[in-house]
């Protein structure tokens, strides 16, 4: 097995300057000219790039991350981004539920789900440009 292994490297070895066009020296790959491989920042265009720029400044315009853990009570309600004064959200009361209630959340007005009694409050957002 060794010696097949052998026999494949050197024949890899040889047909690598025929396949580049140029000699180069035995499997040898270039990336990109004097820069090696360009960081996800660096390639990044449009709302990826809004997104990066945006997670580098510590938030979060377009709810990519998990939200953060509210205890749900009216004191401190589980809070609901939004660019409109109303929106529709889901409750899945417990891990174990097959079905959601679906409720509006008007803004100015703290809502409470009927099932389990967990509150949630609409925050405004604004749109990143």
């Amino acid at each position: 097995m060794a010696a097949g292994l052998r026999l494949l490297a050197g024949a890899l070895q040889r047909a690598a300057p025929r396949l580049s066009g140029r000699a180069a020296g035995p499997l040898a790959v270039r990336f990109k000219s004097d820069g090696g491989v360009p960081t996800d920042e660096e390639q990044a265009t449009g709302l990826e790039r809004k997104i990066l720029e945006a997670d580098r400044r510590g938030e979060d315009p377009y709810s990519c991350y998990a939200p953060k853990k509210y205890a749900g009570t009216k004191e401190d309600p589980h809070l609901v981004p939004s660019t409109e004064d109303m929106r529709f959200v889901g409750c899945v009361c417990d891990e174990d539920t097959t079905y959601i209630n679906w409720f509006w959340v008007i803004k100015g007005k703290v809502h409470r789900c009927w099932e389990c009694g967990a509150h949630y409050k609409l925050v405004p957002q604004k749109i990143p440009h």
